[in-house]
């Protein structure tokens, strides 16, 4: 049995089975905490009836206009709780979220090009690649990451969801 909550300050001392996948992104301790603060309704935690973290998303509502949109800054699930449907249950609350309390108007996240499992897995849950980010990953490992987007019901004509024709640098992305 799982039990989704809130993410809480606490939970950062029992993530470590969960971050020490090489494909998730860890943060210092103020990125968590500030999330926490700023968008706890976008910080879910999936937790075993041990009490150990499953795995976990966080997300941040950002833009303006058209562009207004929640964001997926981390889901991921512990090696050990993957293909139980957690992450698509954790994606579902982000854009619930996005949906019903910001209203915007797309989700958005990114991801390595060469995460094929990753990028089938978001292609599954309905998103789509909406541009190619030249060298988002920076370090020795320097890689392009894909921009994936869902449409949400106010994006009628789904315009958010249009791939560019051409990619774009780090330093050109609006959020």
């Amino acid at each position: 049995m799982t039990t989704l909550r809130r993410f809480v300050a606490d939970d950062l001392f029992k993530f470590n089975n969960v971050n020490l996948d090489p494909l998730t992104e860890t943060y210092n301790i103020s990125f968590y905490l500030q999330y926490m603060a700023q968008w706890p309704d976008y910080f879910v935690a999936a937790e075993a009836p041990s009490g150990s973290c499953m795995g976990y998303v966080m997300g941040k509502a950002e833009g303006a206009g058209k562009l207004w949109h929640g964001h997926v800054t981390a889901v991921t699930v512990a090696p050990e709780c993957r293909r139980l449907g957690l992450a698509e249950e954790l994606m579902e609350i982000l854009e619930t979220v996005s949906e019903k309390i910001y209203n915007g108007y797309f989700v958005d996240l990114f991801v390595r090009v060469s995460n094929k499992v990753a990028i089938g897995m978001y292609e599954k849950f309905g998103y789509s690649v909406y541009r190619r980010v030249l060298g988002y990953y920076s370090g020795a490992d320097s890689e392009d990451a894909f921009d994936m987007r869902k449409a949400l019901p106010r994006d009628v004509r789904k315009e958010s969801i249009v791939p560019l024709p051409h990619p774009v640098r780090p330093e050109d992305l609006e959020w």
